[in-house]
């Protein structure tokens, strides 16, 4: 019953900024999955320090959910490690000349209208 009732919730209703918020059996606000955002903390900073200054600033009544916790450490968040491999392994090329270009597009252009002429002419 409680799952019919949240799937019309969602397909039907619309977000209400001005609303109250929705609270669970126990008092507890409830978060709108729709709004859910997750944030990718430096592994050695304080996740309170950071939500305080990264997040709280944006979004005043956002919140940490705690129950989120991490299977080998046991702390709140779940710990991973992002790689940017372009920072690390981009190697740059510059683009080929203006006019290389204009050479290459001008003999493709050429072939496609010789292979459109024998088309034509079949």
């Amino acid at each position: 019953m409680v799952r019919s009732v949240k799937i019309v919730q969602k397909y039907i209703s619309e977000h209400d900024e001005k609303a109250d918020y929705c609270l669970d059996r126990k008092g507890n606000r409830e978060a709108n999955p729709d709004l859910r955002d997750y944030e990718n903390v430096p592994l050695l900073e304080n996740i309170e320090d950071y939500f305080a200054r990264e997040v709280t600033p944006h979004v005043a009544d956002a919140w940490i959910d705690k129950s989120k916790k991490d299977k080998l450490d046991g702390g709140v968040g779940i710990v991973g490690y992002e790689i940017p491999f372009n920072r690390h392994f981009y190697k740059y090329v510059p683009p080929r000349r203006l006019d290389e270009i204009d050479a290459d597009l001008d003999r493709v252009t050429g072939e496609i209208l010789a292979l459109l002429e024998e088309v034509k002419g079949l």
